[in-house]
């Protein structure tokens, strides 16, 4: 069965193989038929070969007929290199590239619509591989292995036979492209006789009992023959095996032809159509109209019809009996009393193989739910199939996506205070009142996804079709996002597209006993320095498999977005381990992998064509040119892509400089390095690198283990406190809009994560979160500055501001100020020197008031600015290029925000 043979009847989604992006097909007018197939070449020509005869009908012919041609890219709007027009960049190689990539994307979108209708159906695999539940007492199981000879379901609910429930290659059950299928039957129970109607349907889940009419299939005959059907009409719907029951009996039965010889030649087909003419001519009249074919030796004839008016009109007045149909539909409490389920929910199971290389047992590849075992070394599929009263019922729409986003990024598993892994229920329950109350919009989720070895973080993973069973079950984990959409945040899950895990038992490494069923053989299919494993992403079904992961996640989940993980490790066939000098050679040399690069524009089409309010976010070390353009100017269609330059600056700045050494030009070119994607920048100054596995978080290095009882200590706390705040104020404000932060850093967490593994002897006493030490000293006073910074941004809109403008930066003061919108901010990196009167730069005159100080004693500061001196007048006089300036006071170590109350009109 080929994956193309889809259930899915309805195309609201159609893409042109020669369009760059998708787009939905309008709504049908009225009473217009909906055309469900593809309409043959000969259809075509008839058809206007028809519309052109009446249309010459009522209109004379043109006199100068145009030739209509299709429409170029440039009709459509679609330019290869359109984003370095737009940006004035000319550099040959790189837009030859790009037009050439161009090309080669509509090349495999060609290839993609030979065997799928659309990119709605390329990207919806999973409504049809797995194990699903189907309306015929049954259930149907798809996977893809082509370097397999030989497919099972091996399990609890069948012994682990692997003969028992199988298909083979050559039969039904596999296709030309390697794809098996294995129907799982429900088993009658005892005393219970087989369904009365083929293909009898059951409705699962909506309404569970609905159906149960408890009317027997002969008293629906009954019905329908007195209220519906003629005489004879229902003949073939209740002897259904009666034509071919014949047909059969007269070629291979015992009076039937025993060779070729005594078969003779077969009649021609109008020669049977006469005889079976004559033969029928006396049958009782039904209601269906004696059609006839009109055959004048036209080659045309096949088209005209002749039929009695009468009964023609009568068969057209009918409507379909989907009454009585739905009557012989039972429910889900016949299904019960009638059958046991074929494979019962909570089932373990392995799919078998045989291979060239000998038998294999592998976790499924599109299985929702993966446990280890209870020794963690081999791992189990779980079919998930609960009872539809006990499944999660959604209750939150998901909240729209705001202008700016203020993102809290959590790992579920270390999020608890207790020494252990953490579930979803104790994270939706603890930690998720804590994100909305310290004014977060929305969380990053990493190591959701099913992962081998709980150290790797979740970077490793192996199923990517599950949610991690360390933390709790499918429905926990919809109910941990229906709460969070219910206090208005939305969910954005890491997702791991750039590489997969190497193991082979748990994860899709020598899946089918062959090295390249998904990923790249030799060298190329592995990653440098990792031990990881590279995608194919020029293989159809191998995109088949992510692009429908990713919509898997939105569908079932209701995700609202995707963290794309180490998008260098994927593009580059060194991995992103190699120089880069911002040359747009290196991004367009033989080491630029073009088929990863398809793989992420067909990702963001298809992911904001299918969800508009999806938000994709590419995290990439080497500032690949046109990430966040449209991928119709040849950009990748991202929303936002990360700086991962600002936290390393930052980094290196705690750990290697003096503080008097920080230069304030360096810190400001780094924000600023790329000011083109500055409205797409997501910013952070610190994220989860910083402090899980050997890392250290800012608070570590800021902190250290001092003691706010001593003096010396009491100097440390006060500038470690001083520069965590300015820190992160000035990363949250100068650039970008969106900001991240990583659970705990908002209150200057002060230990590092470790997850056990053999170098700690597996313990877990790194593994969580100090939420104790929030209502304590500098920890609560970091909170509390945290929350008013988002507050900043909520009531300012600071983050959805334009560029702003820098206008002051002084290497001998260490001072920083910059405008954007309505606010000044004026930041004092220099670690003795205070200014009572420092003069910066305004544009407009009138009253600015302090609205955020980071030295007030609330916040773990000395209080050094007393109110009186937070409303500020200018002086008319030019200072920084400005018109007029200000003389603030600026602590040391110290950053103030300014707000123009009242404008002067001189």
């Amino acid at each position: 069965m080929s994956p193309s043979l889809s259930s899915l009847q309805f195309k609201f989604l159609h893409l042109s193989p020669n369009l760059a992006s998708p787009h939905f097909q309008p709504p049908l007018p009225p009473h217009q038929p909906i055309d469900f197939g593809r309409r043959t070449k000969l259809e075509l020509r008839a058809s206007s070969s028809s519309s052109s005869s009446s249309s010459s009908a009522s209109k004379p012919p043109p006199q100068r007929p145009k030739k209509r041609r299709s429409a170029s890219d440039a009709d459509r709007g679609i330019d290869p290199t359109g984003f370095l027009t737009k940006l004035g960049i000319s550099h040959k190689g790189f837009a030859q590239f790009l037009r050439e990539r161009h090309k080669a994307l509509k090349d495999l979108k060609d290839e993609i619509f030979n065997r799928h209708l659309n990119l709605k159906e390329m990207a919806s695999g999973f409504e049809i591989l797995g194990m699903h539940r189907h309306v015929e007492h049954r259930v149907d199981y798809m996977e893809w292995a082509p370097g397999a000879r030989y497919c099972a379901l091996v399990g609890d609910f069948n012994g682990w036979s692997p003969t028992e429930n199988c298909a083979r290659e050559g039969h039904v059950g596999h296709d030309d492209y390697g794809y098996w299928f294995i129907i799982l039957e429900d088993k009658l129970r005892e005393g219970e006789k087989p369904d009365e109607l083929y293909f009898q349907q059951y409705n699962y889940i909506d309404d569970y009992d609905k159906g149960d009419s408890g009317l027997t299939i002969e008293e629906i005959f009954r019905k329908a023959n007195d209220e519906y059907w003629e005489p004879g009409e229902d003949r073939f719907v209740k002897n259904r095996y009666e034509l071919p029951a014949k047909l059969y009996e007269q070629l291979f039965g015992p009076n039937g032809p025993q060779s070729i010889e005594e078969l003779g030649e077969i009649p021609d087909a109008e020669t049977r159509y006469r005889a079976f003419k004559e033969e029928h001519k006396d049958d009782p009249p039904g209601s269906r109209p004696p059609f006839d074919v009109i055959d004048n030796g036209k080659n045309y004839d096949i088209y005209n019809i002749a039929g009695d008016p009468v009964t023609y009109e009568k068969f057209k007045a009918k409507k379909p009996p989907i009454a009585y149909w739905l009557e012989t539909r039972k429910g889900r409490k016949a299904w019960l009393k009638k059958y046991a389920p074929g494979i019962p929910h909570g089932s373990k199971y392995r799919v078998y193989f045989n291979t060239p290389s000998g038998p294999l047992e592998r976790v499924p590849a599109w299985a929702t739910y993966v446990q280890p075992d209870a020794e963690g070394k081999q791992a189990f599929a779980i079919h998930w199939e609960p009872p539809p009263e006990c499944a999660y019922k959604w209750k939150n729409p998901s909240p729209k996506v705001p202008v700016s986003l203020r993102i809290y990024e959590c790992h579920v598993g270390i999020s608890g205070s207790e020494a252990k892994v953490s579930s979803f229920n104790e994270f939706t329950e603890k930690v998720l009142p804590h994100i909305k109350d310290a004014g977060y919009n929305a969380i990053q989720l990493i190591g959701v996804v099913e992962h081998k070895d709980y150290y790797t973080v979740g970077y490793r993973v192996t199923n990517f079709y599950a949610v991690s069973s360390r933390f709790g079950t499918p429905d926990d984990f919809k109910h941990l996002v229906d709460e969070a959409h219910g206090l208005g945040l939305l969910v954005f899950l890491d997702i791991v597209h750039s590489y997969s895990a190497a193991d082979e038992m748990v994860g899709l490494s020598l899946f089918d006993g062959s090295n390249d069923c998904y990923f790249h053989t030799g060298k190329r299919g592995q990653h440098k320095y990792w031990g990881t494993r590279m995608f194919r992403y020029g293989d159809p079904d191998v995109l088949h498999f992510l692009l429908s992961n990713l919509n898997w996640w939105v569908v079932e989940y209701h995700v609202d977005g995707f963290h794309f993980h180490s998008l260098s490790s994927m593009m580059y066939t060194h991995n992103g381990f190699a120089s880069f000098t911002g040359d747009f050679e290196e991004y367009c040399n033989q080491y630029v992998d073009r088929d990863a690069l398809m793989y992420l524009i067909l990702a963001n089409e298809i992911l904001h064509a299918l969800h508009p309010n999806i938000v994709t976010i590419a995290e990439d070390a080497t500032s690949y040119p046109g990430l966040c353009e449209p991928t119709s100017q040849g950009g990748l269609g991202f929303d936002y892509h990360v700086n991962l330059a600002v936290s390393e600056m930052w980094l290196s700045l705690l750990e290697k400089n003096p503080d008097q050494e920080w230069s304030m030009s360096k810190i400001v070119s780094t924000f600023i390095g790329n000011r083109h994607y500055a409205d797409k920048m997501l910013i952070y100054a610190e994220n989860h690198n910083q402090s899980i596995s050997g890392g250290q978080s800012f608070a570590e290095i800021l902190f250290g283990k001092i003691s706010e009882h001593s003096s010396g200590s009491r100097d440390l706390l006060l500038r470690g406190c001083s520069l965590h705040k300015m820190i992160r104020l000035i990363t949250f404000t100068l650039c970008g809009h969106a900001f991240l932060n990583f659970m705990g850093n908002e209150f200057g967490h002060p230990e590092r994560v470790e997850f056990p593994m053999p170098s700690n002897n597996f313990s877990y006493s790194l593994a969580k979160r100090r939420w104790d030490l929030l209502g304590n000293g500098v920890y609560q006073n970091l909170f509390s500055f945290d929350k008013d910074m988002m507050k900043l941004d909520e009531n300012e809109r600071v983050l959805s501001r334009g560029f702003p403008n820098i206008h002051h930066v002084n290497d001998s003061s260490m001072v920083i100020s910059f405008i954007r919108g309505p606010l000044l901010f004026v930041f004092n990196f220099h670690p003795t020197a205070s200014y009572e009167r420092y003069v910066i730069g305004v544009e407009e005159a009138g009253e600015y008031q302090a609205i955020l100080n980071t030295d007030e004693k609330d916040y773990g500061g000395q209080g050094l600015i007393e109110e009186s001196q937070y409303l500020r007048r200018t002086i008319s006089r030019r200072a920084d290029g400005l018109r007029n300036c200000l003389e603030v006071p600026v602590p040391s170590r110290t950053a103030q925000v300014y707000k123009l109350k009242r404008i002067l009109r001189i």
